[in-house]
């Protein structure tokens, strides 16, 4: 890699040489500005204001304008004058705890190597004093015209440089948080814990800049002619939260849904509870008089999609209580024929033994009749 500065480390009395290299790279997608009509380039041309005339890069120097508007010009020559220690040194000031550093004062990264065979032992000696305090470097350095505050650290084998910004380059965060008075339960704070903790860790070699792949395919396509432009499919924003908890808690069940984790209900429950719709059903004609035997509903016409949970039950529970009242009916019914029937038997049966109690005693008394000794006359 190429060093963009060389220089040293001061560590005490203790000079390390070394080359500054970027540990990072851009990889946006850069466009050119073209002429829309003709499809030609639109470049900009640096031209002198006083003369009109265009200026290579080689006469360009820097100056600075004053508030009367006139230009103060300066020279690297009078840069490299200053009694400036840090010109061509990082120079270690302390040595604190990496969380006392807010991430807010991050700023580019870069590699420091060591320069030359003489830089090896010092390089080693003050990385491997890094990695057994657990702390990191403060220090100062120049770059690019100007003075810059940086933390040193270790990755893996290699001593690193963070720039950072200066204390007061950091802007208060005034009229950001919300003004209004809201309080948090802690139900909701736990289920946004168990949000976090289903969500889990990414690798971060794993993430990946999925736009700037979509547009690296829109330019092979264009290029090739075989583009054909097509709407795209954008979700939604998420709109007012009206309960809270019940966002968290079909979060939560989404979540675990999307990892394989089985909970309860899982996506068929959310999508139930989140697209339940009632069916209007039209109830059969006898079963508006009273005089129907059937289920007392018509079956519903096929329609698309998830049928509603509710629904269902609805149509079971009635369904069910139209049955029950069938049933209840048919048995008075059956119990009323019966006991009629019982009764004319009974009434039947009790008439024919009266009948037959009047005719035996008819006869027996004629039979009595009958059977009167005759009177013996004497001789």
């Amino acid at each position: 890699m190429r060093s963009i500065w060389n220089g040293a480390i001061s560590f005490g009395l203790v000079s390390i040489p070394i080359k500054l290299v970027n540990a990072t790279e851009s990889h946006s997608i850069s466009f050119r500005q073209i002429h829309v009509n003709d499809g030609g380039r639109v470049r900009y041309r640096k031209v002198c204001e006083l003369d009109g005339e265009e200026v290579p890069s080689a006469e360009i120097g820097k100056g600075y304008e004053e508030a009367d508007g006139s230009i103060v010009p300066i020279t690297d020559e009078d840069l490299a004058q200053l009694p400036l220690a840090t010109a061509k040194t990082i120079e270690i000031m302390s040595f604190v705890p990496a969380e006392e550093i807010d991430p807010l004062q991050m700023d580019a990264a870069y590699y420091l190597a060591a320069n030359g065979a003489t830089a090896a032992k010092p390089y080693t000696l003050l990385r491997e004093a890094l990695k057994r305090s657990r702390k990191v470097a403060i220090a100062k350095y120049a770059l690019r015209g100007r003075e810059r505050l940086g933390m040193l650290r270790v990755v893996d084998d290699v001593i690193a440089m963070h720039g950072l910004l200066w204390p007061d380059e950091i802007r208060a965060p005034e009229g950001v948080a919300p003004e209004a008075d809201v309080t948090v339960r802690d139900a909701e704070l736990d289920l946004a814990d168990a949000l976090m903790a289903t969500l889990g860790e990414v690798e971060m070699a794993s993430l990946h800049d999925d736009y700037r792949e979509a547009v690296e395919a829109l330019i092979v396509a264009k290029s090739g002619g075989a583009f054909e432009a097509t709407e795209a499919v954008v979700e939604p924003a998420g709109g007012q939260v009206i309960d809270l908890m019940a966002a968290l808690e079909r979060s939560v069940r989404a979540a675990k849904a999307s990892r394989g984790e089985a909970d309860g209900g899982g996506e068929e429950e959310v999508a139930a509870e989140a697209e339940v719709t009632p069916i209007r059903r039209k109830a059969r004609a006898g079963a508006r008089t009273g005089t129907g035997t059937g289920t007392g509903a018509a079956a519903p016409k096929a329609v698309g999609g998830k049928k509603s949970t509710a629904a269902s039950a609805k149509k079971t529970a009635s369904s069910a209580a139209t049955k029950k009242k069938t049933t209840t009916a048919g048995a008075k019914s059956t119990a009323g024929k019966s006991t009629s029937r019982t009764a004319k038997t009974a009434a039947k049966s009790t008439a024919k033994t009266a009948a037959a109690k009047k005719t035996g005693s008819g006869a027996a008394g004629a039979s009595k009749k009958t059977a009167t000794p005759r009177k013996r006359t004497s001789a």
